[in-house]
């Protein structure tokens, strides 16, 4: 996560007695503009900061932290769907921790079919967005080839560069 976002000490689960550290997420959130035009950028920190989050196992704070994202982004998008995506993959490995097997099913298969209309749409013209940046074809065979979430790190589907095609 960048420097001006800290880690929460803990992850956490629902349903426990533990609360979430809210604080960071907190911080975080309020990093977000009211509104992302023309396009969610991949590189901004909120959506940074919940890669980092969900690659590290906190992944009900990595969905607190991309809502408003999500939120902030352009009505009908392609980011909103790219970060949509995101946040069910996070709320299925949340699911799967709850023991939850067949919610985490549904969940990765909704990701499944967001990532299926983003590879449709094509980002050729968002190359510094969320969805430009998102290999969304390869995170979709990964899905398909692990069923759940876990092992997955996000970060590794989203380019350096900029994209011509999203595939």
């Amino acid at each position: 996560m960048s420097a001006a976002m800290a880690m929460p000490r803990w992850a956490y689960n629902p349903g426990t007695d533990r609360a979430p550290d809210g604080e960071p997420l907190e911080s975080a959130k309020a990093l977000v503009a009211r509104r992302l035009d023309p396009f969610v950028p991949a590189k901004h920190a909120a959506h940074q900061g919940g890669l980092a989050l969900r690659d590290g196992g906190s992944c009900w704070e990595a969905h607190e932290i991309w809502e408003p994202v999500w939120k902030a982004g352009p009505m009908n998008g392609s980011g909103r769907i790219a970060l949509r995506t995101l946040i069910q993959i996070a709320n299925a490995a949340v699911k799967q921790r709850q023991s939850r097997p067949r919610a985490a099913a549904r969940l990765i298969e909704d990701a499944k079919a967001l990532l299926g209309e983003l590879v449709a749409r094509g980002v050729a013209a968002e190359p510094e967005s969320v969805a430009g940046r998102l290999r969304a074809d390869r995170l979709r065979k990964e899905l398909d080839n692990e069923k759940v979430p876990g092992p997955i790190r996000l970060a590794g589907f989203f380019s350096r560069k900029k994209m011509k095609e999203n595939a």
